[in-house]
């Protein structure tokens, strides 16, 4: 497959390069900085210097065409302000599906959070706004005419991944390595049938591999509820 990846030098965008290019996928990330594309050439991979921030469908749709999906794994990260939360969280993701859509690339695959369904409960304001920016490039995407899936991992951390998880349409909140979040999105481009699902995922006892067949089935994994496809 080629696939395309939307803040390319991300930490959980270089762990799913890593993996994807291991396994022979051709793989450009798109990056805002020219000083990341040594990295990205480092892993095998292409890159595509861009910024989504301030480009347009006609700047991004070529770096597009020929790719068989996209993964939107950028975030305006911590220290961001509130703006930029809008900027890229939102607007970012709604462009590159524009992009998408204009050079025919179906499925994409979007990295979301735990908690967007309950932004307003959250005290923090520039937390609560990256919330609200997630949950408003989901409300885009699913509106769209697109082959979707949306993840929301938990709690992220740098441990070494394990390669098992807890994945459905609704999990209790915990945590996840990075590893493990990369190597579920690697599982969801190879699964079509888990188009038109959200998927949150934390920490489980699953094999990541079974835990994404089981979700695009609608069965639950590790004792909890299945995926939920949306209408």
């Amino acid at each position: 497959m080629r696939i395309v990846i939307a803040g390319g030098h991300g930490q959980i965008a270089m762990r799913l390069t890593r993996r994807l290019t291991s396994r022979g996928d051709t793989v450009v990330g798109m990056v805002r900085n020219p000083d990341h594309v040594g990295d990205l050439a480092a892993l095998g991979a292409e890159a595509a210097v861009v910024d989504l921030e301030h480009a347009d469908v006609p700047a991004v749709a070529p770096t597009l065409e020929g790719a068989d999906a996209v993964v939107f794994a950028a975030g305006a990260g911590p220290g961001s302000g509130i703006a930029r939360k809008d900027t890229v969280d939102r607007a970012a993701a709604a462009l590159l599906a524009d992009a998408a859509e204009a050079a025919q690339v179906r499925r994409y695959v979007l990295v979301s959070a735990m908690g967007v369904d309950h932004a307003d409960q959250v005290e923090d304001e520039t937390f609560r706004a990256y919330l609200h920016a997630k949950a408003a490039s989901e409300q885009d995407l699913r509106a769209r005419d697109l082959d979707w899936t949306i993840v929301r991992p938990g709690g992220l951390t740098d441990d070494e991944g394990t390669g098992r998880v807890l994945l459905a349409g609704s999990v209790d909140r915990a945590q996840i390595p990075r590893e493990d979040v990369a190597a579920v999105l690697a599982a969801v481009l190879d699964e079509p049938a888990s188009a038109g699902l959200t998927l949150e995922v934390v920490s489980g006892e699953d094999l990541v591999d079974a835990a994404v067949q089981a979700a695009s089935r609608g069965e639950p994994g590790d004792g909890s509820a299945g995926a939920v496809a949306d209408a």
